[in-house]
């Protein structure tokens, strides 16, 4: 007769994420992004939790959200600040999107020298001011991106193309406007671009208004540009000579129709025709941001309570175990 025993199924075998190497733990964390790091990740066990204080995790800083901060209870203002601290002047790449403040913008330029890749996404409360302080700030920036940041000032463009003569990569992508009756030209974004950054080799110009007159300054001003996005450039008219310069110049190429299938934000267009006589600039309004930045000059944020409200989440009772 055979043994009871012999039926029995076999143990599942249970997997002990803390034996798992260092390096590849902090791999798996980082890939979580810096608010979830310092939300969750940090709190679940002690081993994590020094993991996530390593300066080495915070070379590269990722504020990824929705951009609902109005639906959040966390600063996301304070909690970008203690992740710069955390990264001891090691930080190379940070990414904010949807807030951020002249004031956060000093922050990042008075604690570290090293900044190569500066990413802003529909960051509406950095003013022209803050950005030229950036530039000045920021002069081995190599890759400098921004999204959904409307009417960028030329002096702005201007700083950048000036005090950062390493910049490789640039980004000024908006949202693309079409008319057959509103004259909605602008080449002057395209002109500095072409008169200040001339070692550029990706440039990404998604729903920029420049013609023909700015495409061809850009080819001549920027000698070494191997690819090239006019995703939504409708103004752009790609016939003849120009076609011919740029199709022989650039090895990536994206024209103004292509497929924005696999583009990371809303690729809807504008048809300016139906918005009678409203201007672009008039459909932004800069009043429904909340541009304020409160902190507290004597916070060393040793502490990690990123909460904004009365009656928020408070993590102290989390964090109490792991204080240093």
């Amino acid at each position: 007769m055979a043994s009871s025993s012999s039926t029995q199924p076999p143990a599942e075998e249970t997997r002990n994420w803390l034996e798992l190497p260092r390096d590849v733990t902090a791999m798996i964390l980082h890939k979580l992004g810096a608010i979830e790091i310092l939300t969750s990740a940090q709190k679940v066990c002690m081993t994590w939790r020094m993991i996530c204080k390593d300066p080495a995790m915070w070379r590269t800083i990722d504020m990824h959200n929705l951009g609902d901060d109005g639906d959040m209870d966390y600063d996301l203002e304070k909690m970008a600040r203690h992740a710069i601290d955390r990264s001891c002047g090691q930080l190379v790449d940070i990414n904010i999107e949807y807030f951020g403040t002249d004031e956060l913008v000093q922050y990042i330029i008075e604690r570290t020298s090293q900044l190569r890749c500066l990413r802003l996404i529909c960051c509406l409360c950095i003013s022209s001011y803050g950005l030229c302080e950036a530039a000045k700030g920021l002069p081995l920036l190599e890759e400098l991106h921004m999204y959904l940041c409307h009417d960028v000032p030329k002096e702005a463009l201007e700083a950048f193309g000036r005090c950062c003569p390493l910049l490789k990569s640039f980004s000024l992508n908006n949202i693309g406007w079409r008319s057959k009756v509103i004259e909605i030209e602008f080449d002057d974004e395209a002109l500095v671009v072409a008169g200040n950054m001339p070692e550029l080799r990706n440039l990404k110009l998604f729903g920029n208004r420049m013609t023909n007159v700015g495409l061809q300054a850009i080819l001549d001003g920027c000698p070494h540009l191997e690819s090239l996005d006019l995703r939504q450039c409708f103004n752009v008219d790609l016939e003849g000579d120009l076609a011919k310069g740029l199709y022989k110049k650039i090895k990536y190429l994206q024209l103004p129709n292509d497929s924005t299938e696999a583009y990371e934000f809303g690729a809807q267009f504008y048809d300016a025709d139906s918005f009678g006589d409203e201007s672009p600039s008039e459909l932004y309004d800069s009043s429904d941001y909340d541009c304020s930045c409160e902190i507290d000059g004597d916070s060393d944020f040793d502490y990690d309570d990123f909460t904004k409200i009365p009656g928020g989440s408070n993590f102290s009772d989390f964090e109490e175990p792991f204080l240093s």
